[in-house]
């Protein structure tokens, strides 16, 4: 069988922790590899091959890291079919969708290529008699990134791209579920001309985690996952002195207004809803039909699942794969038998697993909810859609401002004054206007707001180069050699 491994130093390393894990074949519900975990021996050689390459790397001039930014470009955008089938293989999702992610990615490192514009500074002339002042941006040294099974390629590139292009050194901890692709990742770094120690890759579960949290020599910690391990990541990171991004989970709503075209809301609540068979913390988990769209609104998303094509990833005509494990699966078809005990309408049931041995759900829809069902309250991450009915406008936004998350939400409407009066009073932190995944692209930031997301910086974009860099502000007078003479008062503008 098949045994992944890390990446240390430019080469491959087999995992030393004497532990591992199984990464399946989610389609087919069988094992196809071990991945090796890290033992903190290794997380530690592996975060000294960062140290060593962190000082001339980020004494490299701007231009060069953004050549071989291009040329990593060039190589990921050569192999996306490939980096696409192994995703599919290792998680499950189909094809299209495989390299959907591999694009929203290398719009990461398409900005990243930009990094000499990025990284300019400021200045600022006579801001006193012969003083000028300027700001330098540095790197933060080595960095760690902490990764989700569900974009094994896209989120380490929202990560990797920024980081290294502001001339810090990175440390990538990939999901143990579908670890294959961060190490096709690394060899293209290197193919690109990159340094080695410049991208290291150890696998690992929480004890890689913990190895990475506690080392002295990280400095800075970017991290994408559950809301309650992002908490964890964000306090034990920070105590240890870190700089930390941690990215959680969601319940995104999508509020449709009576005069909403119900057609296209129901086509957005079934992309949005069950694409990736809903393993997307921009998912849409909770359709909020307002006033009397409701009814109808319900009977158009009814009407379309049925043509939601359930199958393994690599088969075109697939629309929707499997869930990643066979435990997730059990999991998320709990909240559909727990929903309709509680007192919600199972208008679709898909918790029955489908024909084979691989590990699918159909797609589930929900109607009745209400705050306070765990259909509701929790994040679910599979293909289940619940609609909550509300009777107006203020209702809605209730709704959605009193949830503990805060990550993405949309509002279907016509009505432009009401579109402006929701993007001003909802407290999410991504919002999209007849939009179902609003996610912003690669030159704006991506991050949530209050349990979604832990820190003070969102991830990638203009926040991601703040978090990757930290400003040297250099106060300077070159005095006019003709004058001379000592003054004891305290420097003014004037």
């Amino acid at each position: 069988m098949k045994t992944i491994g890390n990446w240390v130093g430019g080469r491959t390393e087999p995992g030393d922790s004497g532990r591992g894990g199984p990464v399946y074949d989610p389609a087919r519900g069988v094992q196809i590899a071990e991945v090796g975990f890290s033992s903190p021996a290794q997380v530690d050689a592996a975060v000294r091959s960062a140290v060593d390459a962190s000082g001339p790397w980020a004494a490299s001039p701007l231009g060069r890291r953004a050549d071989l930014l291009f040329r990593l470009r060039e190589l990921v955008l050569k192999h996306r079919k490939d980096l696409a089938a192994t995703v599919t293989t290792e998680h499950g999702k189909v094809l299209a969708d495989a390299e959907g992610e591999v694009s929203r990615g290398l719009e990461c490192v398409d900005f990243a290529c930009g990094v000499p514009h990025l990284l300019k500074g400021s200045f600022s002339s006579e801001v006193a008699t012969g003083v000028d002042v300027h700001t330098v941006l540095y790197p933060v040294g080595v960095v760690a990134g902490i990764t989700p099974f569900n974009f094994p390629v896209m989120v380490p590139l929202w990560m990797l791209a920024n980081a290294v292009a502001c001339g810090n050194t990175f440390v990538l901890k990939p999901s143990e579920k579908d670890p294959s692709a961060s190490l096709m990742l690394a060899e293209l770094v290197q193919k690109a001309g990159f340094p080695d120690g410049t991208v290291n890759v150890v696998q690992g579960d929480a004890d890689a985690v913990e190895a990475l949290l506690g080392h002295r020599d990280v400095n800075a910690v970017s991290f994408v996952g559950s809301t309650p391990v992002a908490r964890h990541i964000y306090e034990t990171g920070t105590r240890n002195g870190k700089r930390v991004q941690a990215l959680g989970g969601a319940k995104n709503h999508m509020v449709v207004l009576p005069d909403a075209d119900v057609d296209m809301a129901a086509d957005a609540a079934i992309s949005a809803g069950y694409g990736s068979a809903g393993e997307r913390c921009m998912a849409i988990s909770v359709v909020v039909a307002v006033g009397d769209v409701a009814d109808r609104l319900v009977g158009a998303i009814a009407d379309r699942i049925p043509q939601v094509v359930v199958g393994p990833g690599q088969d075109p005509a697939s629309m929707m794969g499997p869930l990643i494990t066979r435990q997730h699966r059990d999991r998320v078809r709990s909240y559909v038998e727990a929903a309709a005990h509680e007192g919600a309408r199972v208008v679709v049931d898909g918790s029955q697993a489908k024909a084979g041995d691989g590990f699918f759900l159909g797609c589930s829809l929900v109607d009745d909810v209400k705050p306070g069902m765990h259909v509701y309250d929790e994040e679910i991450f599979g293909p289940v859609l619940s609609v909550v009915r509300v009777s107006n406008f203020d209702e809605a936004v209730d709704l959605v401002n009193s949830n503990a998350y805060g990550n993405g939400v949309a509002l279907f409407t016509r009505d432009g004054g009401a579109a402006r009066r929701f993007e001003r009073e909802v407290s999410v932190g991504m919002i999209g206007i007849n939009v179902p995944i609003p996610v912003p692209v690669a030159f704006h930031s991506f991050g949530g707001w209050k349990a979604s997301l832990f820190g003070d910086s969102a991830i990638y974009g203009p926040d991601g180069i703040r978090f990757y860099t930290r400003p040297k502000v250099v106060t300077s007078r070159w005095p006019d050699g003709h004058q001379s003479g000592v003054d004891l008062g305290f420097s003014t503008n004037g």
